[in-house]
């Protein structure tokens, strides 16, 4: 039995950066609905909530159509990436962004963090970096 100082085995913890980066790529970077509509299937629990600063969605398929209507407000060339490694422990990990065209410039920077159970998003907050001064 393991005592409460103790740390589970490092194979017992979800892989945060994968899960995170596929969320970037996969989800807010796809422009094809159905790819979008997959990879949310494999990512995310049956019924995820996502918290953004405008509101709060919850649901499959509501991400997807936030998704898509993000991709579409910003252009072809829009995408977001991935700023270093997700961290996290517990359930709980973050991954820095950024997003703009290809070819830049970047137009906002932020986090997602993401409540991960299971290996599945189960919550996701998007948070926004305040625009340079």
């Amino acid at each position: 039995m393991a005592q409460p100082h103790e740390t589970p085995p490092a194979s017992s913890a979800p892989d945060f950066n994968a899960i995170l980066r596929a969320n970037l790529e996969q989800v807010f970077s796809e422009r094809d609905a159905d790819k979008r509509i997959a990879a949310i299937e494999a990512l995310f629990s049956v019924d995820p909530t996502m918290y953004e600063p405008d509101g709060v969605v919850t649901g499959k398929q509501a991400i997807s159509d936030v998704a898509g209507a993000l991709l579409e407000q910003f252009g072809p060339d829009f995408s977001f990436v991935a700023q270093g490694v997700a961290v996290g422990h517990h359930g709980m990990a973050y991954l820095r962004w950024q997003a703009g065209p290809k070819e830049g410039p970047v137009v906002v920077t932020g986090a997602d963090v993401a409540e991960i159970i299971d290996g599945k998003i189960v919550r996701l907050w998007v948070l926004l970096d305040a625009p340079p001064q």
